[in-house]
C-alpha cells in the first residue's frame, strides 16, 4: 500500500517515525516545487540503508576523493583493475581490497551521508512524500547495504540539530553562507589565536569563495559540523559570513569574479557568445554561483535561445532556490516558452521569499493576467473539445 501526502499535513520526522514503527522495507521519495529537489531515502525494516538528494548526489569514490581518504593513483588502480577483469566489481569494494580505505571508514562516510541527507530533508516545509513498499532484494545494489542505521537514532540527531541550530542562526544562518577572514583590527593590536584543531583544519580552507557545503565537502565532515565550528570563529571576530551574493572575490588568477565582469562586460556591447563562454567558465568551477547562472540566463535571452534561458535558470534554483530574483527571472522566462504553470509557481514563490520587494505589485499584477489567460485557453480548449 502506497504512503503519500504533502509535508504540510504530514512532517517528514513524522513519515520516519510511521515507516521505523512499522518496519516497512522500500523507498521514501520527498519531492520539493521550491527546490525543484528530490531526496530519496531506503528503507529496510524500518531502518535506513541509504539516502540521498538529486542535487548533491556524488559516488562515494569521489567523496573519498575530495576529503582525501584517497588518491587520484588509488582511484584509477581500482578502476583499472575493475577493466582488467573485474567488470561486475563495485569500484569501494576494489578500493577497500586495495588497501587505500578501511571499510570501517566506508561505513563511517555512508552514515555520515545518510545523516546529512535526513537532516536536510527534515528542514524542508513543504513538498510532496510518497512511500513504494518493496522487497529488500529490490532495493539497490550491495554498496548500499554496507551500513543500516537506526531511524530513531536518526530523528534524535535530526531534532538535537535543529535545536542547536536556531541557537547558531544568528551568525551562521545557512550552508549556503561563504565564511571570509574578519579584517586586521584598527587598533593594530595583534592577538593570539587559540584554537582547537578541528578550528584549524576549517579555517585553512577558508578562500572567500567556498561555502559551508563545499567545506564540508573538502574536509569529508558533516555539514553540520562545519556550520557549528564556524559559529564559534564568527562568535570570537576570527571570521565573517557572508551571502553567495556578497562573498568577496578571490583577487588572483583563479578567482571568478574577474570572469563575471568579463562576461558583463562582454553582453554590455552585444558580444554574447564570448559573454557565455566566460560564465559557463564560472560555473564549471562554481556549479552553485547564482550570479553566473543569472548572467548566462540572461545571454541566452539575448541571443533569442529561451528555451535554454528556462533551463539555466532551473539549474540555478536546484543550486540556491531562496534568492527570490531567480523565481522572478524564470517566471518571465516560462511565459516566453509557454510554460505557463512554472511561470505562476515560480512568481508566488518569489511572492513568499520576497514578500516586502519593490516587484511585489509588478508580479501579482502578472500573476493576475496570466491566471485570467489561463483561464481563457482553458475555456477554449473545453469550447473546442465540446464540439
Amino acid at each position: 500500500m502506497a504512503i503519500e501526502g504533502p509535508l504540510r499535513e504530514l512532517g517528514i520526522h513524522d513519515v520516519f517515525q510511521l515507516l521505523d514503527l512499522s518496519r516497512k522495507t522500500g523507498v521514501l521519495r520527498v519531492a520539493s516545487e521550491l527546490r525543484d529537489d528530490e531526496g530519496v531515502v531506503h528503507f529496510d525494516s524500518g531502518r535506513v540503508v541509504h539516502a540521498h538528494v538529486r542535487s548533491k548526489a556524488v559516488p562515494l569514490e569521489m567523496t573519498l576523493l575530495q576529503s582525501g581518504k584517497i588518491s587520484k593513483d588509488d582511484l584509477e588502480s581500482a578502476r583499472a583493475k575493475r577493466t582488467n577483469g573485474r567488470a561486475d566489481a563495485d569500484i569501494v569494494d576494489l578500493l577497500v581490497e586495495n588497501g587505500a580505505v578501511t571499510s570501517k571508514e566506508i561505513e563511517r562516510q555512508l552514515r555520515m551521508q545518510i545523516e546529512s541527507v535526513v537532516f536536510e530533508l527534515m528542514s524542508w516545509r513543504e513538498g510532496f512524500f510518497s512511500f513504494e513498499e518493496r522487497a529488500a532484494t529490490e532495493l539497490s545494489h550491495s554498496r548500499e547495504a554496507r551500513i543500516r542505521v537506526s531511524t530513531e537514532s536518526l530523528l534524535m540527531e535530526g531534532a538535537r540539530r535543529i535545536d542547536e541550530w536556531s541557537r547558531i542562526a544568528d551568525k551562521v544562518p545557512s550552508l549556503a553562507v561563504v565564511p571570509v577572514l574578519a579584517p586586521v583590527r584598527e587598533d593594530g593590536q595583534a592577538s593570539q589565536l587559540d584554537l582547537l584543531p578541528p578550528e584549524w583544519e576549517v579555517l585553512s580552507t577558508i578562500d572567500g569563495t567556498r561555502d559551508l557545503r563545499a567545506i564540508a565537502g573538502a574536509l569529508g565532515r558533516a555539514e553540520f559540523d562545519i556550520a557549528r565550528v564556524v559559529y564559534g570563529l564568527v562568535t570570537t571576530g576570527v571570521v565573517e559570513v557572508r551571502t553567495p551574493d556578497r562573498a568577496l572575490p578571490v583577487p588572483d588568477e583563479h578567482g571568478t569574479e574577474p570572469a563575471l565582469e568579463q562576461a558583463r562586460a562582454a553582453l554590455q556591447r552585444g558580444a554574447c557568445e564570448e559573454a557565455l563562454t566566460a560564465t559557463r567558465a564560472v560555473l564549471a568551477k562554481e556549479p552553485a554561483n547564482t550570479r553566473a547562472h543569472l548572467l548566462a540566463a540572461r545571454t541566452l535571452s539575448a541571443l533569442n535561445r529561451r528555451d535554454e534561458v528556462v533551463d539555466q535558470l532551473r539549474r540555478a534554483v536546484r543550486a540556491d532556490p531562496l534568492t527570490p530574483e531567480v523565481h522572478l527571472e524564470l517566471g518571465f522566462a516560462a511565459v516566453y516558452t509557454g510554460d505557463f504553470a512554472t511561470a505562476r509557481s515560480s512568481w508566488q514563490h518569489y511572492l513568499r521569499l520576497a514578500p516586502t520587494s519593490a516587484q511585489v505589485g509588478r508580479v501579482r499584477a502578472a500573476i493576475e493576467a496570466l491566471t485570467k489567460l489561463m483561464h481563457v485557453l482553458e475555456a477554449h480548449a473545453e469550447a473546442i473539445a465540446n464540439g
